[in-house]
């Protein structure tokens, strides 16, 4: 059976997260504009920073989740993905935006301000303000379920 749009970025985002350095929690994410992507990200450190994986421990493994985020040498997906769009001149103005974990309220206001239309996620986290901010800023926002 052929796959429906989300399935099939979706997959995308989860081979995206397979290249992640981070040690607690993988992170793949697409930024698609016309059912073509423009953009891709995980999370992992800034380039000339070593991964978290190659260190072999994590600044904020003691840390509960969601929690003392700037101690993470890790850049999240969505603004990796955002920072290549920026890097080569790429609009996302009404993009979707497919992401395998709900963005934190850090990368939504970026999502947002970037021209995103709607973010499609498979994971859900726990932030409400996230969702909040969704809602009051009009972009759509949903959770991805397998047909």
């Amino acid at each position: 059976m052929r796959k429906d749009w989300d399935e099939y970025f979706m997959d995308f985002a989860i081979l995206a997260a397979a290249r992640s350095g981070c040690l607690s929690r993988q992170v793949g994410c697409v930024i698609v504009n016309n059912n073509r992507i423009i953009a891709t990200g995980y999370n992992a450190a800034p380039v000339g920073v070593t991964e978290c994986t190659s260190r072999g421990y994590c600044l904020r493994q003691n840390c509960p989740s969601g929690t003392n985020l700037e101690k993470c040498f890790a850049v999240h997906a969505e603004q990796n993905a955002l920072a290549q769009c920026a890097k080569y001149g790429i609009s996302c103005e009404g993009a979707v935006l497919y992401v395998t974990t709900q963005p934190c309220t850090r990368c939504l206001k970026m999502i947002i301000n970037a021209g995103i239309k709607e973010v499609v996620f498979l994971e859900a986290y726990s932030d409400e303000l996230s969702l909040y901010l969704a809602k009051e800023s009009g972009i759509g926002i949903r959770q991805f379920t397998r047909k």
